[in-house]
């Protein structure tokens, strides 16, 4: 166990050192706990269940994922973090889908050839899905482009994230890495 009172101590003469140490360590243990409290202490709703028509492989149904830790992410065509989201998407997908990890990779525009415009300069081996008439989304209330949600081998939501900056993918790591180990 990390403990910071014997290193603080040689610096009690300098409490600005003290100070700033234990802000440091107060910061560290704020940020894991967030980490873990979006994964682990999330008030595990169980995932509405939907079907949804493939790009690949005809229909797909959530509930048919249960053993399995899935990322459901939900696109469009015009979203420009979306663009950059997807090959980040690919690379955690080839990297954990032998580990009983599955990407549900959710479209929300209106007609599904948009979608495969983008997936033509794009390509990935997760499953694409067409919510064309925005009913999966309502259902989770999706209001960003992206929003990512993780949904663990009980089918209970833990993570909902929207929107995308570079390196958000880490984060989503972090998550799995964490419902792997329960």
């Amino acid at each position: 166990m990390f403990s910071i009172s014997n290193n603080t101590q040689q610096y009690s003469d300098k409490p600005q050192v003290k100070s700033s140490l234990t802000a440091l360590v107060a910061s560290v243990g704020l940020i894991a706990g967030l980490v873990l409290t979006s994964v682990s202490s999330f008030a595990k709703d169980e995932a509405p269940d939907f079907t949804l028509k493939s790009k690949e492989s005809g229909n797909i149904r959530l509930s048919e994922q249960r053993g399995n830790i899935v990322l459901v992410n939900f696109w469009a065509s015009w979203c420009g973090p979306c663009r950059d989201e997807l090959p980040e998407m690919e690379a955690l997908y080839q990297e954990y889908q032998d580990l009983g990890f599955e990407i549900l990779a959710v479209n929300v525009d209106d007609e599904a050839n948009k979608a495969d415009v983008l997936l033509n300069d794009i390509e990935v081996s997760f499953p694409v899905l067409y919510d064309t008439l925005g009913d999966v989304s309502k259902l989770y209330d999706v209001n960003a482009m992206p929003t990512t949600v993780m949904i663990d081998r009980d089918g209970n939501q833990r993570l909902v994230h929207m929107g995308y900056r570079a390196g958000d993918e880490k984060k989503y790591e972090k998550a799995l890495k964490i419902l792997m180990r329960e």
